[in-house]
């Protein structure tokens, strides 16, 4: 694009061939934001479907499909989406998002790691020849590469998108301004490539202006209300967390572990989170985040090995929150994870030496998109995990995304898997489906 501000004439219709358009304008696209638009459309009605294009330089886009949320307060019967994660270009075809396009979800929501910051791996199958990004240009590129999938844009054209970041976006496993490793910068030079990364992030997702960044400072966690049936806490789990305890690997715990002041979430956003639990009337209370909340043993036998870039490595604020879910109580509490590439389905309780104790919500995890490359289900591992997580209920280390129903009486969830991504045109399977009943924290195999 040439350095200078282009114009972007947008429409929003009722119908897919635009006999009925309800909004249009026309946007300026400047080289100071990467030539993006944003456009927040006024006046449309609630709980309904809409197609919308753009224009620019005599060139007319795809059309995308939208909806509006159903007005606050409305009885939905039914919401359907998908959640997934960890997108690295490199490692594999998108063709999870092939098949997730021609599904019929009113949202999808990304949880992180749609970029992958690093060079090409040695296992790349298809390289995107660039370097390490640490400056707004690469960061732009890197996205520039990515968009270009046609399964990714058919995913984005299918349905709105909520999306929150996880590491990779800026840089693997950071800590608020403590990067990885930690003396590759000082503070104050991180949060300079921080900042260029923030920016690149807003360019290219679809976020309000609420949300515009300043500096190395950006506003992501929100809420979302899909009328009483369910709200939506999107958090961000990178931004404000102290640095990881005890080296930040999986090892065994140390004081760090149990560190009161240690936090994941920072004070500002655990308040906003509680505030809006407090207050919630919706049917199921849903966390859209990133790392896994449920605190994993990974050693078998009586040695203890946890995993201190998730929520176990701030056990004290894990706890605090497991617990606002049982005193409050919090009616049907849902968290939804990526990070991990690997599906995952846990009851959680809030305390995990306790096997007696009561699950007060259910964590589901999402695997990747592409990172790991190709994947197999391991039924065997399962086995070893259980012996000491008895509170897993089920893992698997295929590609894919899930999909989830939700109804006033229950919600169903469906791990879709695809068995390979090194080469294109695999077929999607439903590897495994739960179901949860309202007012019980259970998982139950379908």
């Amino acid at each position: 694009m040439p350095i200078k501000s282009v114009d972007v004439g947008w429409q929003v219709s009722e119908d897919e061939s635009f006999e009925r358009v309800v909004a249009k304008g026309t946007a300026n696209a400047t080289p100071q934001w990467g030539h993006s638009v944003h456009v927040e459309v006024a006046g449309l009605r609630p709980d309904r479907w809409y197609w919308y294009r753009f224009k620019s330089c005599g060139e007319l886009s795809t059309i995308g499909r939208t909806r509006t949320l159903p007005i606050v307060g409305s009885d939905p019967d039914r919401l359907r989406f998908a959640f997934v994660s960890c997108q690295k270009y490199e490692m594999g075809y998108y063709t999870a998002y092939e098949h997730l396009a021609r599904e019929d979800h009113d949202l999808v929501f990304h949880l992180g790691d749609y970029i992958y910051e690093k060079e090409d791996s040695s296992q790349a199958v298809r390289p995107h020849h660039q370097p390490e990004c640490t400056t707004l240009d690469g960061y732009r590129a890197r996205y520039a590469v990515g968009k270009c999938d046609p399964h990714l844009q058919a995913a984005h054209a299918s349905a709105p998108w909520i999306v929150t970041w996880d590491d990779h976006e800026v840089n693997n496993d950071y800590a608020n301004a403590v990067s990885e490793p930690a003396n590759r910068y000082t503070a104050e030079e991180f949060l300079v490539r921080r900042a260029a990364a923030y920016q690149a992030y807003y360019e290219h997702m679809p976020l309000r202006r609420s949300s515009l960044p300043s500096g190395a400072d950006m506003l992501i966690y929100r809420r979302f209300n899909f009328g009483q049936l369910a709200e939506f806490s999107v958090l961000d789990t990178r931004q404000y967390r102290t640095d990881q305890p005890c080296g930040g690997d999986t090892v065994p715990p140390c004081d760090g572990e149990l560190d009161p002041a240690a936090t994941i979430m920072g004070s500002r956003q655990r308040d906003w989170l509680f505030n809006g639990l407090n207050q919630s009337t919706a049917g199921w209370n849903v966390l859209a985040q990133q790392v896994q909340m449920a605190r994993v043993d990974f050693t078998a036998g009586p040695d203890l090995s946890i995993d201190m870039d998730k929520w176990a490595g701030y056990e004290q604020e894990r706890r605090l929150l497991l617990r606002r879910f049982r005193d409050q109580p919090v009616e049907n509490a849902v968290v939804l994870t990526g990070d991990s590439h690997e599906n995952w389905a846990n009851e959680l309780v809030p305390h995990f030496d306790d096997p007696k104790a009561k699950p007060v919500a259910v964590e589901l995890m999402g695997t990747s998109i592409s990172s790991g490359g190709d994947g197999e289900d391991k039924p065997e591992y399962l086995e070893s995990l259980l012996a000491d997580n008895p509170f897993i209920k089920y893992h698997n280390n295929e590609r894919g995304y899930v999909h989830c129903e939700i109804t006033p009486d229950s919600w169903r969830t469906d791990f879709r898997t695809v068995p390979y991504i090194s080469r294109p045109d695999a077929p999607v399977l439903t590897r495994a489906s739960f179901m949860i009943e309202s007012g019980h924290s259970k998982l139950n195999r379908l």
